[in-house]
């Protein structure tokens, strides 16, 4: 099963009979994990996976939002799109034509109609460059207009982007943050690009200007009908500019769906928690915020089948044993403590009260739980870790197979991806049955 997820469907006001102006398959980039050359010599290198067998589409005047922890892979897929970085594997189509096929001058004409916003709006700008040159600079790199035009058109957009045209002869640093990431937005629109990559375009910014400039964002592509893949971790960003959101973790997407649809009903943990780390401005409100166990795993050695699975707080019990409910759950709390050596040290009787005090498995998995828990007493974590996840982790459908989901939606139009085997049909309570 692919571990894709891919969708040519968008919502109907933004055009869903059209084709799609983005396509991305099975897009891939792995880098060399700089162990120098006697590693490579002696054939011990190791690969970064950063992206893995990503798909999904765009269609024309869609923003679809990117969201992510930091170091999942958002950037180095986004720089992988545009051919920034050369992709391992996988196809980018734009416009129906193979990106990836390109080279030359065919490459660099196609990228007049493809831009990209950074991060930072300072390092992204030439101090020594004042903002008008700055604005004209793609245009005399594509050979558009003469000087005089050029100087023109620089001015007009520096207004649009809600500067004023007589800045043009000032330097970045006379700008606020703020208005450095409008000279930037000017910029990538000098060439009249019908795609532009937003790189977290607002995050270097206060909360009160990141507003200003993703309404300028929102205004321009209505009028010049642009198409955004807007790349963010802020959640409420996200929700405000996006049509469609798509989650990364570790280098693939688990989740792909309408803006509406994935915050109000998401279907992969992951998701699942990032909404609920998204603080509630009520000091009324009890409880505490979502917080993940454990340590996002290495790309360069990630998790079999689902990667979130050594983290996720509803990994699936494997099917050759007999589990209640609460037995798995209490389970996988021992399993995720034991590997990460959260227990203060005690007896056999107290670490049974502490996890299996409501609900202990019986039969084979009883047998190993006991096991675990008399080499954990014995100080033999790396024993006991062992024992657990072999006998439960690793043979759960979570690690075995790697899941790609079509879900049921309740908002909107568009289909709903989830890589996530609870949506099996012999799954029931984290059961597989």
């Amino acid at each position: 099963m692919s571990n894709s997820l891919t969708t040519n469907n968008q919502t109907e006001d933004k055009g869903a009979t059209s084709k799609p102006l983005l396509k991305v398959e099975g897009l891939t980039k792995h880098f060399s994990d700089g162990g120098g050359f006697l590693s490579g010599l002696f054939g011990e290198e190791q690969r970064v996976r950063a992206v893995e067998d990503v798909s999904f589409s765009i269609r024309k005047g869609e923003t679809l939002g990117l969201v992510g922890e930091s170091g999942c892979g958002k950037s180095t897929l986004a720089r992988s799109i545009l051919r920034l970085v050369e992709p391992t594997d996988g196809t980018v189509y734009f416009k129906g034509e193979n990106m990836t096929a390109l080279s030359g001058e065919k490459l660099r004409a196609q990228r007049k109609d493809m831009q990209m916003i950074f991060q930072d709006p300072q390092s992204s700008l030439d101090p020594r460059m004042k903002v008008g040159p700055i604005v004209e600079e793609p245009m005399k790199a594509h050979g558009m207009y003469d000087a005089n035009e050029r100087e023109t058109r620089a001015r007009e957009l520096l207004e649009k982007v809600g500067l004023d045209p007589q800045h043009y002869n000032r330097h970045p640093h006379a700008f606020s943050g703020g208005q450095r990431q409008r000279v930037n937005l000017a910029r990538a629109l000098s060439v009249n690009p019908d795609f532009i990559v937003c790189d977290e375009p607002v995050t270097a910014l206060d909360v009160s200007i990141q507003a200003q400039v993703l309404n300028t964002m929102k205004n321009l592509q209505e009028e010049f009908g642009l198409t955004y893949l807007f790349i963010a971790h802020d959640l409420s960003v996200i929700r405000h500019i996006s049509d469609r959101v798509a989650v990364m973790y570790l280098g693939q997407l688990v989740e792909l769906a309408d803006k509406e649809e994935l915050f109000e009903n998401p279907q992969h943990p992951y998701t699942q928690a990032l909404l609920d780390s998204i603080p509630v401005p009520d000091p009324r409100k009890a409880g505490t915020r979502g917080v993940l166990e454990g340590d996002v795993p290495s790309p360069i050695d990630p998790p079999s089948g689902c990667r979130f699975r050594t983290r996720c707080p509803k990994l699936i019990a494997p099917a050759g044993y007999e589990f209640s409910s609460d037995e798995w759950v209490n389970t996988r709390q021992f399993l995720r403590a034991v590997e990460r050596r959260a227990i203060e040290p005690m007896n056999k009787s107290s670490l049974e009260a502490q996890f299996f005090d409501a609900a202990k498995p019986s039969g084979e998995a009883g047998r190993i739980v006991d096991d675990a828990i008399a080499h954990v007493a014995n100080d033999e974590w790396t024993q006991a870790s062992e024992l657990l996840v072999t006998s439960f982790a690793e043979q759960s459908i979570c690690a075995r197979e790697i899941p790609a989901y079509e879900v049921s939606t309740e908002n909107g139009k568009s289909p709903h991806q989830a890589a996530c085997h609870r949506h099996r049909d012999d799954v029931i309570d984290s059961r597989q049955k």
